[in-house]
């Protein structure tokens, strides 16, 4: 059975940077896109970046902030986040998906979530 299992995040303070890494097991990893998406309290879920056949997707309005990268041999995808800011608060979602999109809904399966949390 799929499964993405996430870790690291937690308490960091504003400027600095953070990693969450998801370990996927039970399905072929390399054939999959794979996604982090985040939801902060109270918001709808939403995309922060991707990495698929066509390469890496991430939304223009964060500057670079965002890096992913994935390990093939590992079966696993990282994310790190530079620059953190009070408004990065949120829970971050690795996910897995035939095609890389930047719409929770083309996802097949999610990690448990990671709490990251940005003190000022």
């Amino acid at each position: 059975q799929p499964r993405l299992v996430q870790s690291g995040g937690g308490l960091v303070q504003a400027g600095g940077s953070t990693n969450v890494s998801c370990a996927a097991s039970g399905l072929r990893f390399r054939a999959y896109g794979m996604g982090w998406f985040r939801q902060a309290p109270g918001k709808e879920r939403e995309f922060v970046i991707s990495i698929g056949r066509s390469g890496i997707t991430k939304t223009d309005s964060e500057e670079g902030r965002f890096t992913i990268v994935r390990d093939n041999d590992k079966n696993q995808v990282y994310l790190q986040i530079n620059k953190l800011k009070t408004e990065d608060t949120a829970t971050y979602y690795c996910a897995a998906a035939a095609v890389a999109t930047a719409r929770p809904r083309d996802y097949n399966f999610w990690g448990q979530g990671t709490q990251v949390t940005v003190s000022s």
